[in-house]
């Protein structure tokens, strides 16, 4: 009886880290994500942001570079959901700290997921396992002009 609940355990245990170690890679429309209901309750208009080489207004002061590596809970969800999720995640903390540094905006925002950075002013990156789904973000605080 033992032996046969050792294997069970085992099994399970593999099973787990088999389940965790899946890393699929996607890259999804910023402007999907930023549309979603969620994005567009949470999202202040007064805090623009500006991905990849996008064009933007004048930079009349830079403010400091940052990171944020947000994960969320896969379970139930589909990969890209669980990743439109993590971005709004980072989105939103970028936001809330542009606010606290008196910036109007966030440019040059690039995924960054693993110090590996991916540019593009139409995609994001983000990694989806079996139970989190996770996107970084990079940026830098500016005050541009209008």
């Amino acid at each position: 009886m033992k032996k046969s609940g050792l294997i069970v355990a085992a099994a399970a245990a593999l099973f787990t880290f088999n389940a965790q170690a899946r890393d699929t890679t996607l890259h999804i429309s910023i402007q999907e994500a930023l549309s979603t209901p969620e994005a567009q309750e949470k999202l202040d208009p007064e805090i623009r942001f500006y991905w990849g080489n996008q064009a933007t207004p004048k930079v009349l002061q830079k403010m400091g570079d940052d990171v944020s590596n947000k994960k969320t809970n896969a379970f139930n969800k589909s990969d890209e959901e669980a990743c439109k999720w993590a971005f709004l995640s980072a989105v939103l903390a970028f936001q809330e700290k542009a606010k606290q540094v008196g910036a109007n905006a966030v440019v040059n925002m690039v995924s960054y997921y693993k110090k590996v950075e991916f540019s593009s002013p139409t995609e994001f990156e983000c990694h989806a396992g079996a139970i989190i789904g996770g996107v970084a973000l990079k940026g830098t605080y500016a005050k541009i002009g209008k």
